[in-house]
C-alpha cells in the first residue's frame, strides 16, 4: 500500500501576547515617568572636567542668571505622594501671612519649574497663563538683608525634606559679589556641602600627554 503523506505546515508564532505585554509596559512607563522641568531662565554654565551626574530627586537648586537674578527650584522628592513643593510654599505663605488656595498649591506642585519671583507676587505668578505673563514677575528672589527670601526658601525646603541636597547653577558671567552672597546665605543656614552644575569640558588627549 502507498504511504499516506501528511501535509506539512509552516510553524506559526502568535505575537499577540507579546504585543499586549509591550503595550502594557510602555503605558506603565509613560504614566509613572517624571520629566525634567524646563529651566526657569537661560544659564550659560562654566566648563569643568567633573563627570558626577545630577541627582534626579531630593534636590533644591539655586540658579543665578546673567542679569544677577536669583531663581530657586525644589522637587517633590522621590515620590510625588510626599508633596514637598506645596508644603514648602505653604510654609512661606505662613511666614508672610499669605494664604494660598488648594488650587494655587496644586499649580505650584505640578509646574515643577524654577521660579524667580518674590513671595508677594507668587499668587499673580501662579495665576498667569502664558510664559510672557509670568516673565513680568520674574524679577529675581530677594536676597537683601531687609527681606532675604532665598534664605527662607532654603530653610523651609530643608525643614520639609531633611534629605534635600543643594545644587548651584550660575551663569559664567555672573558677578562674584552675587555668588558670594548666595554662598554666605547657604552657610548661614548650615548648608556647607553643595554641588556646582557645569558643562563637561572636552579634553583632547595628545600623544605628548600620554608619554
Amino acid at each position: 500500500m502507498p504511504k499516506i503523506k501528511l501535509a506539512t505546515k509552516s510553524p506559526r508564532i502568535d505575537m499577540t501576547p507579546m504585543v499586549d505585554l509591550f503595550t502594557l509596559l510602555l503605558t506603565f512607563f509613560i504614566l509613572t515617568a517624571t520629566f525634567r522641568p524646563q529651566e526657569a531662565a537661560p544659564v550659560d554654565t562654566p566648563f569643568s572636567v567633573s563627570e558626577t551626574p545630577m541627582m534626579d530627586n531630593n534636590v533644591m537648586t539655586v540658579l543665578i542668571t546673567k542679569g544677577n537674578k536669583i531663581f530657586f527650584n525644589v522637587d517633590n522628592g522621590p515620590d510625588t505622594i510626599l508633596k514637598f513643593r506645596p508644603k514648602i510654599l505653604a510654609e512661606m505663605g505662613k511666614r508672610y501671612n499669605i494664604e494660598f488656595t488648594d488650587d494655587e498649591l496644586r499649580k505650584f506642585e505640578k509646574s515643577g519649574a524654577g521660579f524667580g519671583v518674590s513671595i508677594q507676587d507668587m499668587k499673580a505668578y501662579l495665576d498667569a497663563r502664558t510664559a510672557d505673563e509670568k516673565k513680568v514677575f520674574e524679577k529675581g528672589i530677594p536676597i537683601d538683608s531687609a527681606d532675604n527670601q532665598l534664605a527662607l526658601w532654603i530653610l523651609f525646603a530643608r525643614q520639609v525634606n531633611p534629605a534635600v541636597r543643594t545644587m548651584i547653577k550660575g551663569d559664567a558671567e555672573v558677578e562674584f559679589p552675587v555668588v558670594k552672597k548666595v554662598l554666605d546665605i547657604l552657610q548661614e543656614k548650615n548648608v556647607n556641602r553643595f554641588n556646582l552644575i557645569t558643562n563637561l569640558e572636552k579634553i583632547q588627549v595628545t600623544e605628548a600627554k600620554t608619554e
